[in-house]
Order: C-alpha cells, then sequence, then structure tokens
C-alpha cells in the first residue's frame, strides 16, 4: 500500500469507530492502515480527552507548516543576488563567485529556484542562460495516485478495432487570464471529436462534462477512456463506478500515447488559438467549430467524415 497522511474523511471514520469502542487493529483493519498508525493519530488528536477529528485535522496542518525546512533564503542574500543579476550576471556565475570569495555557499539551481518562485527577478528572463531543459511552470493543484497504467489497455483499444473507447483531455485559456476551460473528447476508431466548456480545470467539472457527454449517447458508446496524468481526472474513480467504464493513464510525458485527441486539440486551435480566453467563446460558437471539424473528410477513414463513421458504429450499437 502506497504511503499518504490521514485525510479528512479517514479523521472522521476513526473518530466514529473509536467512539463505539472499536480497538486500534479493528480500526486499522477498517481503514486499510497500520494499527501503530491509529495508535498515533488517536494520542496526537486528543481533544478534552477525546478524540475529535477537526481539531486534529487542524493539528496536522500546523505540524505540516512547521515541518517545513527555513533554507538559506534572507532578505541580504537576496539583495546581493538580485544586484548581481541586475548586472547580467547568471545563477551559476553568481553561485561560483561566493564559493571563489569564501562566502556560504548557495547551489545555482537554488537561485533559479528563488526565481521561478518568484522570490528573486529579473527583467527578461529569456536572457539567463540555461542547461538543457527550461523548467516549465509548476503545477499547483497537487498531486494524486493514479489509477489502472495504458500498458494494461486491452490490445483491440490501441489497434482501435473496436468501438467505444476514448482519449480525453482539457483545452485551457491562457495562462493567468482565465480558468475556463473545455474537456475534449476522441473516439479513436471514427476519430469522433466532442468539447465541453468547464468553468475550470478541477475534477468535479470534469466528472460533470463527463457525464454531459455520455448522456447524449446510447449505453455502450463509451468503454474506456485513456487520459493523461492532469489533476482534472483525479475523479476517474468515481467515472468508472458511475458509468461503468475502465479509464486508463497514459505514461508521464507521453502526449504520444493519445495522440488522436492531441491532434484534434490541434484543429481546435485553428478556430480558438493559444491565449484566447475559453470563457468569452459561447456554446454556439464552440458547437459550430466541432461540428465543422467532424465534417471534414479524413484520409484515414477511407476520405469519410468523422460524423458519417461514428454514425455508422452508432447504428450498430442500435
Amino acid at each position: 500500500m502506497s504511503y499518504s497522511h490521514l485525510s479528512i474523511i479517514e479523521r472522521g471514520q476513526l473518530e466514529t469507530l473509536y467512539r463505539l469502542g472499536w480497538s486500534t487493529r479493528a480500526i486499522g483493519r477498517q481503514l486499510g492502515r497500520h494499527h501503530a498508525t491509529i495508535a498515533r493519530e488517536l494520542k496526537r488528536g486528543q481533544y478534552e480527552q477525546c478524540y475529535v477529528a477537526l481539531p486534529a485535522q487542524n493539528a496536522y496542518h500546523k505540524r505540516r507548516m512547521a515541518s517545513v525546512p527555513v533554507g538559506k533564503f534572507t532578505s541580504e542574500l537576496a539583495a546581493e543576488v538580485q544586484e548581481k543579476l541586475e548586472q547580467t550576471w547568471s545563477p551559476e556565475q553568481i553561485a561560483e563567485r561566493r564559493r571563489c570569495e569564501g562566502k556560504p555557499l548557495v547551489c545555482f539551481k537554488t537561485i533559479y529556484r528563488w526565481l521561478y518562485d518568484r522570490r528573486l527577478s529579473v527583467s527578461e528572463t529569456d536572457v539567463l542562460r540555461h542547461k538543457g531543459k527550461r523548467r516549465q511552470p509548476q503545477e499547483t493543484r497537487g498531486r494524486f495516485l493514479v489509477g489502472t497504467s495504458i500498458h494494461q489497455r486491452p490490445k483491440e483499444v490501441r489497434k482501435r478495432t473496436t468501438f467505444g473507447h476514448w482519449e480525453i483531455d482539457t483545452v485551457v485559456s491562457s495562462r493567468g487570464s482565465s480558468k475556463a476551460c473545455a474537456a475534449t473528447f476522441v473516439e479513436r476508431k471514427t476519430r469522433r471529436y466532442l468539447a465541453i466548456k468547464m468553468p475550470d480545470r478541477t475534477a468535479h467539472s470534469m466528472e460533470v462534462a463527463f457525464g454531459v457527454a455520455v448522456s447524449q449517447y446510447p449505453q455502450g458508446t463509451f468503454q474506456t477512456a485513456t487520459t493523461d496524468r492532469g489533476k482534472e481526472f483525479a475523479c476517474y474513480a468515481s467515472l468508472e463506478h458511475h458509468h461503468n467504464i475502465n479509464v486508463y493513464f497514459a505514461d508521464p510525458y507521453s502526449s504520444w500515447q493519445r495522440g488522436s485527441n492531441e491532434n484534434a486539440n490541434g484543429l481546435l486551435r485553428e478556430f480558438f488559438p493559444k491565449g484566447y480566453d475559453l470563457a468569452t467563446v459561447t456554446d454556439e460558437e464552440l458547437a459550430e467549430a466541432i461540428d465543422l471539424i467532424n465534417h471534414r473528410p479524413r484520409k484515414c477513414l477511407g476520405w469519410k467524415s468523422a460524423y458519417e463513421s461514428f454514425m455508422e458504429e452508432l447504428s450498430h450499437l442500435a
């Protein structure tokens, strides 16, 4: 079992079971935790001589905040590094000169991290010398334990020989301008493309959008879904349970494993280029763009359109 901290839901269950007189071992078996973890949590979460979930959760957050290391960042060091950056020194030049002068060591990667965290600033980040791949904007929406790997997906899905297997992704507005985005769906065999607007890129919004997509078609149209590891797909267990499908996760940094979806999203960008605020796009405008894409003849479909191929498969279901 993968290690993870107790959640507020588990603490609520622990409180209820403890009040019912369950032992730590029985509670541990019920929650799938080691009995020592339960005993330690009961000792830490005592409130007025009884375990209460909410104060225990608050105490947990305080412990987490206190466990963060202080680090080397100080106002004096920041002022010195900032001065050198304004003189067009690179972070590596700053770090190595400090080493040569016998000053406390600061790794150049640490200086880059301070820049990415906006503790320091430069007028143009493009002028900084970078070695290797540049760092991408950090994911701030948290992480989750992904479900079934794409390597466990049936071969007929990969070979596109059967109908009802979808690739799912999101198309977002420009970073920082708006949270609005669109959930996009591509049926692998017919290349049928769907897009549904979402107010934000959260798991709840994705779950609602998926329900809207499924409700438009007869049972059996959605059998599997292949996604990336974005935080919006943390709802995968709920999708599998409520819609009776299997969700598979592609490998990190392997967009080619969902090539149909990536290609279709590129077609959508012809109508709404990168940087476009999707909050300003009406449902009618989005539907018109999707309709135009689905009615184009496709070479991979023998010059039939995705719409024609999809409706032919639906007739077999009926």
